[in-house]
């Protein structure tokens, strides 16, 4: 797993630490069952605060991306609860949208971005 901060961004430390690890689940970096490094470990890895990456498991493992167990650790274990996840995307996408359409991007520029995105995952 690989994770870098940007410690000059307005985006808290883990916030960034979340999405990095979304994205790593969404690219099969990291897949299903996979074990995450301990709070400890990570922190010391890249250089921060080990209360931040314990923020960061507890979002994730609230937001259903993983479990945390006092022997296994942070365990990728992914939400099945699809219609939840659709609900959660559609609430975010809504907020997302309105930004987009606010900046005068079109319906076209968006379906194109998904697409690259997808395009990138599918690899």
């Amino acid at each position: 797993m690989y994770i870098t901060i940007d410690f000059n961004s307005d985006e808290a430390i883990y916030v960034q630490l979340c999405n990095q690890i979304i994205m790593q689940i969404a690219t099969n970096e990291i897949k299903e069952g996979d074990n995450l490094p301990s709070v400890r470990e990570l922190a010391d890895t890249i250089g921060i605060n080990m209360h931040t990456v314990n923020k960061a498991y507890s979002i994730l493992r609230q937001e259903g991306y993983l479990t945390l167990d006092r022997r296994k650790g942070a365990v990728i274990n992914l939400n099945p609860d699809k219609l939840k996840a659709v609900n959660e995307l559609t609430r975010t996408m809504k907020v997302l949208m309105a930004q987009a359409v606010c900046k005068d991007i079109t319906r076209d520029e968006v379906h194109e971005i998904i697409d690259i995105i997808f395009d990138e995952w599918e690899k």
